[in-house]
């Protein structure tokens, strides 16, 4: 790829408006070291559904006071929306800077794909069905899915343009590859799967790939 066609990737890829933090920066950076672990930690407790757990009961499972629990958020809801976005929020980065200089837009789509659904990866048929009872969880994992939608679809403009591939519906087909893994981990699809719902996400990537036209 030449430094022309890398610059004009970073350029259209910072333009793709993404999803505002549910913690500000300034209000992670005023976060206690144990407040951080925290955050990790109730990722693992909440794994494996969250709905029959109250405040007291999280605190006390991760032996932490309810100040500081409520110092994160001020209800189990939020506090499960937090942990949510922190951690899509942590993989978005990753996937984004998966993508390499050198890589051709398809590729780029494969590989950034491939790290985005490791947002999936280990989610159970508990927390997915807990998580869509909260709606302000929900409409954030929307609004993730959402922006990697909008970044695969840039990445597919641009190779329409370069002759990659021919002429197709960028739209539909962004919408079809981003929104697999968020679709592989609702309950009653995850329970038809014959893998995970990150293997099964990336198997079906590489198969739509593939079969675009090539001019």
């Amino acid at each position: 790829m030449t430094t022309a066609v890398v610059s004009e990737v970073e350029r259209r890829l910072r333009a793709v408006p993404a999803p505002r933090p549910v913690l500000t920066r300034e209000q992670v950076q005023a976060l206690t070291p144990r407040q951080r672990e925290l955050l990790q930690e109730l990722g693992a407790l909440f794994r494996d559904g969250f709905a029959h757990l109250t405040m007291s009961e999280i605190a006390a499972s991760l032996n932490c006071s309810l100040r500081t629990l409520y110092g994160l958020a001020p209800s189990r809801d939020e506090l499960v929306l937090t942990v949510a976005d922190v951690h899509l929020w942590h993989v978005g980065r990753e996937a984004m800077a998966a993508i390499s200089p050198d890589l051709a837009p398809l590729d780029a789509i494969r590989t950034y794909l491939s790290a985005a659904t490791k947002a999936v990866s280990g989610t159970t048929p508990a927390y997915s069905r807990d998580l869509a009872d909260v709606p302000a969880a929900r409409r954030r994992n929307g609004e993730h899915a959402d922006y990697v939608v909008a970044v695969t679809r840039t990445l597919l403009d641009l190779a329409v343009e370069r002759g990659d591939i021919a002429e197709v519906d960028t739209a539909a087909v962004a919408r079809a590859l981003a929104n697999l893994g968020h679709d592989f981990i609702r309950p009653e699809v995850m329970a038809t799967l014959r893998s995970s719902p990150k293997v099964a996400a990336d198997a079906v990537v590489d198969i739509i790939l593939a079969g675009l036209p090539r001019p």
